[in-house]
């Protein structure tokens, strides 16, 4: 598969976008907030945060990228 010219490029999300990955981006704190508050502390629980934080910023490539790498309109 070849990748689109623009897949490591800065791509600007449109307004639409913007408010999709606002919607998502509450979705994911609500999920931390739940999950700091019942989750003992400890490496697995930091763990666990810090990738839902690499979630959410693969959510913000998914809505404004198709999987070649080419801008989603």
């Amino acid at each position: 598969m070849s990748l689109h010219p623009s897949t490591f490029q800065y791509l600007k999300p449109t307004d639409a976008q913007l408010e999709i990955m606002a919607h998502v981006r509450a979705e994911f704190e609500s999920l931390a907030t739940e999950i700091d508050g019942i989750v003992p502390d400890g490496p697995d629980k930091t763990y666990l945060l810090r990738q839902l934080r690499d979630c959410a910023m693969w959510a913000n490539i998914a809505i404004t990228r198709n999987p070649d790498g080419s801008p989603r309109t």
